[in-house]
């Protein structure tokens, strides 16, 4: 384990954080198969050295696509209320996420409020501009201020975003003192988010905060289809690598592997605060051990930092 819990090392900037992400059951799931799920997904994770886990909170994004999905949107249960009945046996930090335009302002101040010290939280904004909402990111990251300052808040890093940086250091100026980036398959467009968010920092004498960067294994053409829908940039020689693979999981892992030590190396050299998010999202039992050896694989990357 690291030396200091989860808050602390993104509270001082620290590098080597790592985390791994799951979605919570259906919403339509038995309470006997949230259990059983419960269980398993601990069982797995008890073997790995994880600084914090990460609870997803997915929304319908149809509004920002209007292509068909490649998969169904299948509402899930709520990250905190599975945190809080389901995952009592994980004692380590966890990260929940909130889409705060599905909430009301009540819906969020009682979650604040009532969330324990282990809660770090990332608020994600509407999918579109066009999307209603309930509740906007910034009245969210005000209600925090208010309700829950010590409540420790990230934001979303979008490396394909133009301006991204400018995005960061606004939501950093809200109280975000962490970002969790989308899944990155396009080295490029990160390193250059990296490199203008540090310069940026520079520039305004602000201290740049830990970036921790999302890996997902792509074990299959149509996981590959659904990464793009969500607006995720694969780099057309990596789609080309992954499609026409014998086996498109084991170049998947590859690839994150190669992806992780490239980030590691350009971050050290920059001297930007890093991390890495594991994401285990498929129901596919191969795809799911393999994102557990991918967090053991990334763990040995970064012993030397924790």
């Amino acid at each position: 384990m690291s030396r200091h819990p989860l808050p602390q090392l993104l509270a001082e900037a620290r590098s080597g954080v790592l985390v791994f992400s799951i979605t919570p059951p259906r919403r339509s799931a038995t309470e006997e198969r949230i259990k059983e799920i419960a269980e398993v997904t601990l069982d797995r994770l008890a073997a790995l050295d994880l600084d914090g886990l990460i609870l997803y909170d997915i929304d319908d994004e149809s509004d920002r696509n209007p292509e068909d999905r490649p998969f169904p949107y299948l509402p899930t249960l709520d990250p905190g209320r599975f945190y809080a009945e389901h995952l009592t046996g994980w004692r380590q930090p966890v990260i929940i996420y909130r889409c705060v335009g599905k909430y009301s302002e009540e819906e969020l101040r009682d979650w604040m409020a009532g969330a324990d010290s282990r809660v770090l939280s990332v608020f994600v904004g509407a999918s579109s501009g066009g999307k209603a909402v309930r509740t906007g990111l910034r009245r969210a990251q005000e209600l925090r201020a208010e309700v829950r300052p010590d409540l420790p808040l990230g934001a979303v890093a979008i490396g394909e975003r133009p301006d991204e940086h400018l995005r960061m250091l606004a939501k950093q100026e809200r109280g975000a003192s962490f970002f969790v980036s989308q899944v990155v398959y396009h080295v490029n467009d990160m390193k250059n988010l990296l490199s203008d968010y540090f310069y940026e920092c520079r520039a305004r004498d602000a201290a740049a905060r830990t970036v921790i960067f999302t890996l997902s294994l792509c074990g299959s053409p149509k996981t590959l289809e659904f990464v793009r829908w969500l607006g995720v940039d694969v780099p057309r020689w990596l789609e080309n690598s992954i499609r026409h693979a014998d086996d498109p999981l084991a170049e998947s892992y590859r690839q994150c592997v190669a992806i992780a030590r490239d980030l590691i190396d350009f971050c050290e050299h920059l001297g930007l605060p890093y991390g890495f998010n594991v994401e285990s999202v498929s129901i596919r039992k191969a795809e799911i051990e393999a994102s557990i050896d991918l967090a053991a694989d990334v763990s040995g990357m970064l012993r030397y930092r924790r």
